[in-house]
């Protein structure tokens, strides 16, 4: 056997489970939590739109880049070293996060600290396929996995409300160094370090393009949206990304064993499972970071108010995947992705209405639908793509599927938050508001941006009290055209995966 243990140890297998799986769960608590005080964060800095779309992007662009080559690493050198080396680092960006003077300063330390997420996530689930190969066992570990994961959804907007409220943005990553402190002293303790005599070689070529590749088309859609979609930077990008892009296909098709194996894209039904991940990620998972953005800014909630206000989302987020599993015994995975992004797109569209008649019912409706059908998905897409490959090539197919999450995630947000911040600026900048509107560009970047006090310093009374109504009916203008764009995305996908995964 090639996975060979190279320490035995008699923890109870139930606690590396929950080891390994708070650390899976932190990289998304820490995405989450961070979503809620991006507002606050803006105005603390008073930073532009641009520079708060990066504090999440950097993070979400490195995760995403280097998961397939942490675990080929986690497999070669040890998955517990490496787990271990993931914590640490976790901390350290963490604490640097935190002490950050400006928003470079921050989405830097985010970059860091995204790096360190994909040396925290891969390795760990790693360590729960080791630990557990009984089939019985390896299904009731994912399922307990996959509910801590879900759980964490739910709490984390309240955890950064709360955060945000009594303690300060800073909080929001302060927190995770004792967190990784007492993380580290179980994996010390408890994991046994194992590691692959035939993991796969390294691809530096593959890591490299890939990153630049996402990179590219990251840089694209958010200089875009803050200097214009013909401008100079932003094509650079679009150009950069597809070069980038051509470069790690030839790459990949040119190695005997690369880091993505192309030919699995020959299957159609794969393709269509594939698509429906990332399609899930950038339509549905990718609202955990713009919901919040809109509660504050568009609908005037604080962070406290914006996190229990995300409930509704995050329940359906957390209880549809059980209804996936009933829905299973009765119709194919094809018809439940199909559905699952239909009602996505439905979702959306329905938040998209409440968000401009600006009525809370009809938004909470709507996440609630937009809940219930990213539930579903998140429960049925990684199964759908595991259940149309060959047994030796799940591993490779696990990382492409956990890639394409995180790719949905960052290229949907870059996408939609350039819509949003395009569509806002034209509302704002409308000849027809009036003075009162205060149509400046620096007024523009600061509703956008969440920075409201600043949006409207100098001003007072009714003109005041007129120029922040005006801002929030802009922002949540912008917003509902987001949702569209994404609405429109999601039914798309549905009626392209339904046809890709036929049975052939």
């Amino acid at each position: 056997m090639s996975d060979i243990a190279l320490t035995r140890r008699s923890a109870n297998p139930l606690f590396i489970l929950l080891t390994a799986s708070t650390g899976c769960a932190m990289t998304v608590l820490d995405t989450n939590v961070v979503a809620i005080v991006l507002p606050t964060i803006a105005r603390d800095f008073q930073a532009s739109f641009a520079e708060i779309e990066w504090v999440i992007s950097t993070y979400v662009l490195c995760f995403a880049s280097l998961l397939l080559p942490a675990g080929a690493i986690a497999d070669r050198f040890g998955r517990r070293r490496i787990f271990l080396i993931g914590i640490v680092s976790f901390a350290i960006s963490s604490l640097m996060c935190g002490l950050a003077t400006s928003a470079m300063a921050l989405y830097l330390a985010r970059a860091l600290q995204g790096v360190s997420a994909a040396f925290l996530l891969a390795p760990a689930l790693a360590i729960i396929g080791h630990t557990f190969h009984v089939e019985a066992e390896r299904n009731r570990a994912w399922a307990i996995w996959g509910a801590m994961m879900g759980l964490t959804m739910v709490l984390a907007p309240i955890i950064g409300g709360v955060i945000a409220y009594a303690l300060g943005w800073r909080w929001a990553f302060h927190i995770n160094a004792p967190i990784c402190g007492l993380l580290a002293a179980a994996a010390v303790l408890l994991v046994e370090e194992s590691s692959d005599a035939a993991a796969r070689r390294l691809d530096p070529a593959g890591i490299v393009s890939f990153t630049s590749a996402m990179f590219g088309l990251t840089w694209g859609l958010i200089n875009g949206q803050a200097h214009g979609w013909a401008s100079a930077s932003a094509l650079a990008g679009f150009i950069g990304g597809a070069l980038a892009l051509g470069i790690f296909i030839v790459a990949e098709r040119s190695q005997q064993r690369p880091m993505l194996d192309l030919q699995l894209f020959s299957n159609p039904r794969f393709v269509g499972a594939v698509w429906a991940m990332f399609a899930y990620a950038a339509a549905a998972q990718v609202m955990a970071s713009l919901l919040p953005l809109f509660l504050q800014n568009g609908l005037g909630r604080s962070a406290l108010e914006a996190g229990f206000a995300m409930l509704p989302f995050a329940l359906a987020m957390l209880l549809f995947p059980q209804v996936g599993r009933i829905l299973g015994n009765r119709l194919s995975p094809r018809a439940i992705l199909a559905i699952g992004l239909g009602l996505v797109g439905i979702g959306n569209a329905s938040t998209a209405w409440g968000a401009q008649l600006g009525a809370w019912p009809v938004v909470m409706m709507g996440m609630l639908v937009l809940g219930s059908g990213g539930g579903l998905l998140n429960g049925e897409t990684q199964k759908a793509i595991m259940s149309v490959v060959p047994r030796e090539r799940a591993g490779m197919a696990s990382g492409i599927s956990t890639t394409s999450r995180f790719s949905g995630i960052l290229l949907g947000f870059a996408l939609l938050s350039g819509v949003l911040a395009t569509a806002v600026r034209g509302r704002l900048v409308d000849p027809g508001c009036g003075a009162s509107c205060a149509p400046t560009s620096s007024f523009a970047d600061a509703v956008i941006a969440g920075d409201l006090p600043h949006a409207v310093a100098g001003l007072s009374g009714p003109a005041r009290e007129l120029a922040i109504e005006h801002a929030r009916t802009a922002f949540s203008f912008g917003f509902s055209i987001a949702l569209l764009t994404a609405a429109v995305f999601a039914l798309i996908s549905s009626f392209l995966v339904y046809r890709l995964m036929r049975s052939r």
